[in-house]
């Protein structure tokens, strides 16, 4: 519900501040008062288009502030929610413009965009009048409308549940039969290389060990070099070079020639040393030769270590994978394989799952549909009775339910549900959103408020001289049905009818006056005799006269 409107340096206004209850509120006035400019300001805070020519004279900026208080669960509330804005019981809509055209917007005090101020506006408020608002005319909500006017809401939700799983299983299928597809492009790949990597058998750590046996084998082989060195040193095997053993046996041999006259006391000396050494060497050769034993190993050892190390790294780089994930990596691949070939199995049991769940959406959908034909009839019906009284007699009110190509079916089901009005006898049923604005126009969307007041979250409904055109017994009908739909939601309603604001809650009178030389709209509260006095002056025009003063109390009275 709107609670207030503060409007600054707007036109007209310099300085205005409105307090708004429920039920019904009147605005009247002369024509050119001001009361447009009551609606624009309105319309500005709502998210309407902002234009620099609407500031007041000389004004820098103009602002318009319109407070709401909607009920709890509201849609304006969760979208304030959704967006983070402290909203409490209230929610304030502020918009501020400058003489260069451009405006600010704010929710609660928030910046927000021109775009969301629209979206909360829609959902607080609907002006008759302005397409881009009315939400009866816009054939997107016409489902939405008519299902809370009519329609259970098990049957609702049943649609919106089956049409959820359906889509599931239907994504189930789509992303089975891209894998299957994925796989098929791939088989030939998949399987040379589990074919490559299964004979060459990776086995988790191999890498390790084989690189620290192929060290400890290149270190034993060095090693065994050695030996093989200082053995051959020592015994050369080559009568041209003889070893160390055999020069010691040599020097020994020609010191033993020192005897008799030729010996020497010393000779023995080194005879003695000779022997030693010819002893040392005897002893390091029998060890060398054990050593050279013991290191003696298969001379494929190594070279077959470091083929399966090096083939191991080949195919980790074919494969762009650390030797390492070689064999996860062949599992990986058979995983592939296997599913490749149970994918068809596969794909046909979601394929069952899928038509299992479209027949499942198809039977509630054509029972929403059921009852939707049902429900649409009942407020053909309802709509058709409000039509008459409100000199719309000869129009005719349908509600279309078509059916729509699968391709197009939703979450509301396998229809399209669209409102449509012939306003004259042999002219075909158009779209709502095609009528010519007017009193014709705001008297249909009355008598389908009036219908569908239950169905609709908003909270406030204004009406731009709803009686445009009518008089008499039709602007007393026009008054009773505001009255009745302001029992439901606020309404506010611009007029030139006496009957149409006899009914109203609230009575406010727009006014131009002049002051120090310019020209200012003022509003004021009406009550008692000056609301008296005020209906007297719609049915009399400038002279007022005591005929009309009765007129005017007989309509307050039958209003009460």
């Amino acid at each position: 519900m709107l609670t207030a409107l503060s409007i600054r340096d707007l036109v007209l206004i310099e300085r205005l501040d409105l307090v708004f209850g429920p039920g019904l509120t009147v605005l009247t006035g002369e024509t050119g008062a001001g009361k447009s400019i009551l609606l624009d300001g309105l319309g500005l805070a709502l998210g309407a288009r902002a234009e620099a020519g609407l500031l007041r004279g000389d004004a820098a900026q103009a602002s318009v502030s319109a407070m709401f208080a909607p009920p709890p669960g509201h849609p304006a509330l969760a979208l304030a929610a959704e967006l983070g804005i402290a909203a409490g019981e209230e929610i304030v809509l502020r918009r501020v413009l400058t003489r260069d055209g451009r405006s600010r917007a704010f929710v609660n005090d928030q910046p927000v965009g021109a775009s969301l101020l629209r979206r909360f506006g829609a959902a607080l408020v609907e002006i008759q009048g302005q397409h881009d608002q009315l939400e009866l005319a816009d054939p997107a909500r016409h489902a939405v409308l008519l299902d809370a006017a009519g329609i259970a809401a098990e049957l609702c939700d049943e649609t919106e549940a089956t049409w959820e799983e359906w889509q599931k299983a239907r994504a189930l299928v789509a992303a089975a039969r891209a894998a299957l597809a994925e796989a098929e492009r791939e088989e030939e790949y998949l399987r040379h290389a589990v074919d490559e990597l299964a004979i060459l058998a990776p086995r988790a750590g191999e890498e390790e060990v084989l690189a620290a046996e192929r060290t400890a084998l290149q270190q034993a082989e060095r090693r065994g070099e050695a030996i093989a060195t200082a053995l051959a040193e020592l015994s050369p095997g080559n009568r041209r070079t003889p070893g160390p053993a055999a020069a010691l046996r040599a020097a020994s041999r020609a010191l033993g020639r020192l005897s008799g006259p030729l010996a020497l006391p010393a000779a023995e000396s080194a005879l003695a040393a000779l022997s030693r050494a010819e002893e040392a060497v005897a002893e390091a050769e029998t060890v060398l030769s054990h050593l050279a034993e013991e290191a003696e190993a298969d001379p494929r050892a190594l070279e077959r270590a470091e083929e399966r190390l090096f083939a191991l790294r080949a195919a980790a780089r074919k494969y762009a994978v650390p030797v390492a994930e070689l064999p996860s990596l062949l599992a990986s691949l058979r995983e592939r394989l296997a599913a490749l070939d149970a994918g068809t199995t596969g794909l046909v049991a979601l394929e069952r799952d899928e038509l299992a769940g479209r027949a499942r959406f198809v039977a509630a959908g054509m029972a929403l549909g059921a009852a939707r034909a049902r429900a649409a009839e009942a407020l053909e019906r309802a709509v058709g009775a409000e039509l008459g009284p409100l000199r719309l007699g000869r129009a005719r009110f349908l509600v279309e339910l078509a059916p729509l190509a699968e391709a197009d079916w939703g979450p509301r089901g396998a229809e399209r549900v669209q409102f449509l009005v012939a306003t004259n006898p042999g002219e075909p049923a158009g779209p709502l959103e095609r009528i010519a604005s007017g009193g014709e126009l705001s008297r249909l969307m009355l008598a389908l408020r009036l219908v569908l007041a239950r169905a609709s979250p908003i909270a406030t409904l204004v009406f731009d001289e709803v009686d445009s055109g009518i008089g008499g017994a039709t602007a007393a009908a026009v008054g009773e049905r505001l009255a009745r739909l302001a029992e439901r939601m606020q309404v506010l309603v611009v007029t030139h009818s006496p009957q149409v604001a006899a009914r109203g809650g609230a009575h406010f009178a727009v006014a131009k006056r002049d002051r120090r030389g310019r020209a200012h709209t003022e509003v004021a509260v009406l009550e008692g005799e000056a609301r008296r006095e005020e209906i007297a002056r719609m049915l009399a025009g400038e002279t007022i006269t005591e005929a009309a003063r009765a007129a005017a109390e007989s309509l307050l009275g039958s209003a009460a």
